[in-house]
């Protein structure tokens, strides 16, 4: 059994937000959900399709791969029982639908595991245009 529940989200790097959301909503057509500024950085949501997973398009995600972001029930259960195979715990923050544990496989890419404790998180941004 895995604690993952379901992908939830994919925080992609990006040099230019504006730029990249003109592209993925003109050129892809996808739904821009909200476009947030704040703390010295922007962070629209996009939808290609109905279902998760959303994409976030992150002006201080610092590196080139995205994120992963799963949905596991309880994060600290999920932490130890993945400790207990070997996984190493990451850096712990919180994002507005909750706690989260990032971390990278030994090969490099980049995950996160996260507990929905803020459900209601998700409609709080939804139509927002900072820019």
């Amino acid at each position: 059994m895995t604690p993952f529940e379901q992908l939830d989200f994919i925080y992609l790097p990006s040099r230019d937000v504006a730029a990249d959301v003109r592209y993925y909503t003109d050129v892809l057509g996808a739904q821009l959900t909200f476009a947030v500024e704040g703390m010295g950085t922007r962070v629209p949501m996009v939808q290609l399709t109905e279902q998760p997973p959303r994409l976030l398009l992150a002006g201080h995600l610092e590196g080139e791969r995205p994120v992963a972001v799963y949905r596991v029930a309880d994060i600290e259960q999920a932490a130890e029982e993945l400790e207990a195979r070997g996984w190493e715990r990451g850096h712990m923050l919180e994002i507005p639908h909750g706690p989260v544990c990032s971390f990278a496989t030994p090969g490099g890419h980049r995950l996160a595991i996260y507990q929905l404790t803020r459900p209601e998180a998700g409609e709080h941004f939804v139509g927002r245009r900072d820019f």
